[in-house]
């Protein structure tokens, strides 16, 4: 019993802390939880998932997949088709075929492995996946419509992948090629028709009982979760395999509807998705053999380097012929394809199954797929972001801000950024200041800046600060540590508590960002010299109007914001009293009406840019 205990609860903590670490590190997580899997598994012996949960074991696994999809679907909007759809439709359809015969060619050829294991290690290896892709996404924060079109592609591919493994060793293990098209057929049929009818029905029953508050409001989360399990388990009893498409399906219908409000939901289960992943790579990775591990030799290594340097490209050049994307696009497509969980999942199955009916060779097809993991997260998360940098669709130091708050004086601040040629997105939960920051053209986002799935739908290229801007100091203190982790201390900002003064102040001194513009400079004195006729100017200094001359025009009228310099790099101001900007940089800041007009000289067009 204490046996038992101890090792669920070494799976969790150990997934949790792996990925802690990824994420301080900035190294994709699925490298770090298959290293500790690993190192606990076949290295140091300490777990050994077959003895802990046996025949639960596989279940498990495939339920939580199941689970991952489901939530991968709940983040993918139909409105980021409208321009790249015919792509992602390629990319599933003429991409994958093409991953599948070059992955089993390139196995048969450099591996020497059966004919039949050969076609269904393709099969499994078509299937990339939100858990790997989405990280290296949010890491590299690439522009345009390459991010959209690799997160529908990680989604949907998912369920296809595990169709086509199914019919692979169905068809090459057990009836052959003379039933195959008949079965392919069949099988293709009813995952459709099983899968997708459940998947909408599980869509549609969970709509009705949030719709009409059939449960309450504590329970919704349990309803889904529940109406999930359900739908993919009883689609896979009428059709192995197919509950991947229901759940996946179920989300995509859930995230395009707009009769419930469903972001609870969506916030619940990526909070979930990341128990889910830390304990399966952990599981997987500690099902090893130290044998398996000892047989990655060198044609192993090659083998995945077709993978890398052949398959992928061809797949990505046939997949967009005729599109609208770039030339550039279409490099960093091909630039990122790394497996994930659904093909240590699917490898795992079909391993045990093989193993089960007498075949030899059954471990190699577990060794190859985590070997292919491996490997390809780790070449892509290493060269990926190069290859973005280079190609120029994403930015070494974009200068770009996320800011949190809408308000009048922030809107007012944003479109002078951006009049400037930064990029601003701004995220507020009152309707009334997303429609004034649209109307007014700038991009604005609905919904708490705290939302899990705020990182999933809005788009983070050129996006590299983060300003906290709202007038309450608490939603400021939890979001500017969220996104500590993902841009970086140096690059996040926070207004000065309103209190900051009151030793007995809970906030005070706990600032996970770096202060703002200066510690008398809170959110409602800026609020209230804007509504005293503030407004925000840009002023280039020269050797002939120094800084000096500047302070001394406005006096304590003027409170200096941001700084731009020569190089085009935008500087938040985070002590006005030190600030000392030179001739050639150029000072935005609020000004009060009733100070004295600036002299008059030319203001030319500040260049974004990174120094």
């Amino acid at each position: 019993m204490n046996e038992v205990l101890v090792g669920l609860a070494s799976i969790v903590v150990l997934g949790v802390a792996a990925q802690t670490v990824a994420s301080r590190l900035r190294v994709p997580a699925i490298l770090l939880l298959l290293g500790t899997g690993i190192l606990v598994g076949p290295v140091l012996g300490l777990l050994h998932p077959d003895r802990l949960l046996g025949d639960l074991l596989l279940p498990l696994v495939s339920l939580a997949v199941a689970l991952i999809l489901y939530e991968g679907g709940l983040t993918l909007r139909l409105r980021e088709l409208t321009s790249t759809g015919g792509v992602v439709s390629r990319l599933v359809t003429v991409g994958a075929a093409v991953t599948w015969v070059g992955a089993a060619a390139g196995a048969y050829l450099l591996l020497g492995l059966d004919v039949r294991l050969c076609l269904l290690l393709g099969a499994i290896l078509v299937v990339t996946g939100p858990t790997v892709i989405q990280p290296m996404l949010q890491h590299i924060r690439p522009t345009g419509r390459v991010g959209s079109v690799l997160k529908w592609e990680g989604i949907v591919i998912d369920p296809i992948g595990a169709m086509l493994a199914v019919l692979a060793f169905e068809v090459v293990f057990h009836r052959g090629l003379a039933e195959g098209p008949v079965f392919t057929l069949v099988t293709i049929g009813k995952t459709l028709l099983i899968g997708g009818g459940l998947g909408l029905l599980a869509a549609g029953l969970l709509i009705v009982v949030m719709r009409y508050y059939l449960v309450p409001g504590h329970l919704q989360n349990a309803v889904s979760l529940a109406l999930a399990v359900a739908a993919f388990t009883a689609s896979n009893v009428f059709q192995d395999e197919s509950g991947l498409l229901a759940t996946t399906l179920m989300g995509v219908v859930l995230a395009n509807q707009r009769l419930a409000d469903v972001r609870h939901i969506v916030e619940f289960k990526e909070n979930l998705t990341v128990l889910l992943i830390g304990t399966l790579f952990i599981l997987l990775g500690a099902r090893l053999e130290w044998g398996q591990l000892a047989a990655i030799h060198l044609d192993v290594l090659v083998f995945i380097a077709v993978l890398i340097v052949v398959v992928r490209p061809v797949g990505v050049l046939l997949s967009t012929l005729g599109s609208q994307l770039s030339w550039r696009e279409r490099v960093f497509l091909s630039a990122l394809a790394p497996r994930g969980i659904v093909a240590a999942a699917v490898a795992s199955v079909f391993a045990i199954a093989l193993a089960e009916a007498g075949y030899a060779n059954a471990d190699v097809l577990a060794t190859v797929t985590f070997a292919v993991i491996l490997g390809t997260v780790g070449f892509y998360g290493l060269v990926a972001p190069l290859v973005a940098f280079r190609l120029k669709l994403a930015e070494s130091q974009p200068q770009g801000l996320l800011i949190a708050g809408a308000d009048a004086w922030v809107r007012a601040t944003a479109k002078m950024l951006v009049e400037q040629g930064y990029r601003v997105v701004l995220v507020d939960t009152n309707p009334a200041n997303i429609a004034a920051a649209r109307m007014a053209g700038l991009t604005a986002w609905s919904g708490s800046i705290l939302a899990e799935r705020l990182v999933d739908e809005v788009d983070f290229g050129g996006i590299g600060r983060f300003l906290a801007l709202t007038p309450n100091d608490w939603v400021n203190e939890r979001a500017a540590d969220r996104f500590c982790r993902l841009f970086g201390k140096v690059n996040v900002y926070q207004l000065p508590s309103k209190n900051v003064a009151r030793d007995d102040d809970p906030m005070h001194g706990l600032i996970a960002g770096r202060a703002l513009f200066g510690p008398d400079v809170t959110y409602r004195v800026l609020q209230q010299r804007f509504y005293r006729g503030g407004t925000i100017k840009v002023t280039r200094l020269s050797e002939q109007f120094t800084y000096k001359d500047y302070r001394a025009q406005y006096h304590d009228a003027v409170v200096p914001l941001f700084v731009i310099t020569d190089t085009g790099r935008l500087n938040p101001v985070t002590d006005a009293a030190a600030l000392a900007p030179m001739a050639g940089q150029t000072v935005i800041s609020m000004v009060e009406e009733q100070a004295q007009a600036e002299p008059g000289q030319a203001l030319d067009q500040a260049p974004q840019g990174s120094d």
